[in-house]
């Protein structure tokens, strides 16, 4: 028997590779699952062997058996499912984005915290390997000290085709993806004091913008640029891989397309394969986003098991959020907003 025990709530489009991930987990595993859709819960279940299906999240709270719950539906119920949580005194994971608002963010860390218990946000992409390398590279010394930074994201892949409701939303591609990007900025350069954002809807068939391009002033004096497009045809299609360049007192550091890690300093040039691995169940060019979701959870697993603070806390992924909220608002007034305001 695994060392803890898990229940997943949401069988929908990614929580299939969860369930895959939690199959991997060292010291985890899911015994239950829940979905108010029947069906997802049939599909789910008898492809991973789960016996314990419920339709109301309440019950499977009651029956109990667990020791933390996957959060893996649509925002608009993560504080409903996070607070029933609190009040069961049930460790959490929720998918991001966080909440609807910076309020219900907010309000979600203060009942975690009032009961005492963890909360973790499912912001895998900063465990995704070719990330985790950066970072490596950078508390190595290798450039001296970061001063400019740009992150990446720029696809013309159809996300649509499996996700429709993206398409349906006011807001797109900052909450759906640069979200991420965001994450991955303050992971590597820091937290950020400051920030001007411009967006813009390219493709007519949806309702949100698929382009947003985002000025972070981190606290500790670096800039930086975060620039995430679902518009952009290439001759080779990126997705899903982020790109980053770090330019830094010693050197340099370029994460470019095909995984590739380049690093130059007084030494000479240094170039890195630092591809993510194909996981069994994993396809391309998913795998790179698949592997980090096992990542984030093994993860959550030994640090629940050492009791120790989670990466990407929901106290942590605040800021993450704060940065979220101040990039729409900074679009819609072309005006720079600062983050120590959203987070008081």
């Amino acid at each position: 028997m695994p060392d803890l025990k898990g229940a997943l709530i949401g069988c929908g489009f990614f929580a299939v590779n969860q369930m895959h991930g939690w199959n991997d987990v060292k010291g985890a595993a899911i015994v239950a699952i829940c979905d108010r859709d029947p069906e997802r819960l049939k599909i789910v279940g008898e492809q991973f062997g789960i016996e314990r299906r419920y339709t109301d999240a309440g019950q499977m709270f009651a029956d109990g058996g667990f020791d933390f719950v996957d959060i893996a539906t649509t925002v608009n119920s993560h504080r409903a499912l996070v607070e029933l949580a609190a009040a069961n005194n049930i460790p959490a994971i929720c998918q991001k984005p966080f909440a609807p608002t910076l309020a219900d963010a907010k309000a979600m860390v203060a009942a975690c915290d009032a009961a005492g218990i963890p909360l973790m946000i499912h912001e895998n992409f900063r465990w995704q390997t070719p990330i985790q390398a950066v970072r490596k590279a950078l508390d190595s010394g290798a450039i001296g000290t970061p001063f400019w930074g740009r992150f990446s994201f720029r696809s013309g892949y159809d996300v649509f085709s499996g996700q429709p409701y993206l398409a349906e939303g006011k807001r797109f591609i900052i909450e759906d993806l640069g979200i991420h990007t965001l994450d991955i900025a303050r992971y590597i350069l820091g937290d950020v004091a400051s920030l001007s954002a411009r967006t813009k809807r390219v493709n007519p068939k949806i309702n949100g913008e698929d382009v947003a391009t985002i000025l972070l002033d981190h606290e500790n004096g670096a800039t930086s640029i975060v620039d995430v497009s679902y518009a952009t045809k290439q001759a080779i299609e990126p997705f899903p891989e982020t790109l980053i360049e770090i330019d830094g007192t010693d050197g340099s550091l370029r994460l470019s397309q095909g995984y590739e890690l380049q690093v130059t300093n007084a030494e000479g040039t240094v170039n890195t394969d630092v591809a993510p691995t194909l996981l069994p169940w994993a396809s391309r060019p998913w795998h790179n986003i698949q592997e980090s979701v096992y990542a984030i959870q093994q993860h959550w697993a030994d640090s629940l098991l050492h009791r120790k603070e989670t990466s990407t806390s929901g106290a942590d992924n605040l800021k993450t959020f704060a940065l979220v909220e101040a990039a729409y608002a900074s679009a819609a007034s072309k005006a720079t907003v600062e983050i120590g305001t959203l987070l008081k």
